[in-house]
């Protein structure tokens, strides 16, 4: 059966959507405006890029994904694109959490 995607698409997509949703209606940290969670962004892309490219190199696939549930996207090093996505969300969605602690934080101290 081919979903076109949904397996894996639509969850990544849906977890990037749910991480800026929660940082710009509910959170609010100005995380995303900053130029060091970029440069933390690039760091992991740094280390993500390599590491899933090997993982995922369609040559000798260690982690193999069902094409009827991805877009079939793939870049750099055969890494799909929903692979990203959910990096994106999780490393985002962990950095929006500490950082409201940290200003939580320092709302009591005050």
């Amino acid at each position: 059966m081919n979903f076109g995607g949904i397996g894996y698409t639509l969850p990544a997509v849906v977890a990037v959507l749910a991480v800026c949703v929660a940082e710009f209606a509910v959170l609010r940290t100005g995380l995303l405006g900053r130029p060091a969670y970029w440069i933390s962004m690039a760091i992991v892309l740094g280390f993500q890029i390599p590491v899933d490219g090997w993982l995922t190199k369609l040559d000798a696939p260690i982690v193999r994904y069902n094409p009827d549930h991805i877009l079939g996207l793939r870049f750099p090093w055969d890494i799909p694109v929903e692979d990203f996505l959910f990096g994106y969300a999780l490393v985002t969605g962990v950095l929006l959490c500490w950082e409201r602690a940290r200003q939580r934080q320092e709302e009591v101290r005050q």
